[in-house]
């Protein structure tokens, strides 16, 4: 596999898929930069929207795809926002909305436990039956308030207590290491290595 479509527009996963992928010599473009339009994300669980959008952006390429689908599961929120992470809000999506809304509606609970979910699926065509599934969590807790300004999504409120800091205040590489895409991605590496 020398080229390899992203089924996302999300610029935070771009980069983060780049510079994994790039070790392997395979060349990343993305679904707008081949006027790919977004699929469709009606299913409750993330493998099964990850692989409608796996499939979706390959059937259009006519190349491999990798998909990702992510998000956070807050325990007091019976694991919400979950598959809905990026339009928690509403439309159009926006970090700084979304976080707003999450810091809201946990403002009267204790119990502040979540984990950032990710699925990512590798369709070498459209018709794939096998394709690779990989998933990966990465445990933390909500904070009360915002901190720091690396990272996406609800990294300035994801607090890592091992660590002592937010999500946001970690480097790339150190993102990369513990993260759910960095350890779903390292499990993809390997089977892409592999095969």
């Amino acid at each position: 596999m020398k080229k390899l479509v992203i089924a996302s527009n999300n610029p935070g996963k771009l980069r983060e898929f780049e510079h994994m992928l790039a070790p392997l010599g395979i060349e990343v473009v993305t679904q707008s930069q081949l006027g790919i339009s977004e699929a469709e994300e009606p299913h409750i669980t993330f493998v099964e929207n990850a692989i409608a959008k796996a499939r979706h952006v390959s059937k259009m390429s006519g190349l491999p795809a990798l998909a990702d689908d992510s998000g956070i599961c807050v325990h007091a929120l019976n694991g919400m926002p979950g598959v809905i992470s990026a339009r928690f809000s509403g439309l159009p999506k926006s970090d700084s909305r979304n976080n707003r809304a999450l810091l809201e509606a946990m403002k009267d609970k204790t119990d502040r436990r979540a984990h950032y979910y990710c699925v990512l699926v590798l369709m070498n065509w459209a018709g794939d039956p096998q394709p690779i599934i990989c998933e990966g969590e990465w445990h933390g807790e909500i904070a009360r308030e915002e901190r720091g300004d690396g990272g996406f999504g609800y990294d300035p409120m994801f607090w890592l207590p091992e660590l002592g800091k937010m999500s946001s205040e970690l480097t790339h590489d150190e993102k990369h290491a513990i993260s759910h895409r960095g350890q779903a991605m390292k499990v993809l590496l390997e089977r892409l290595k592999l095969g």
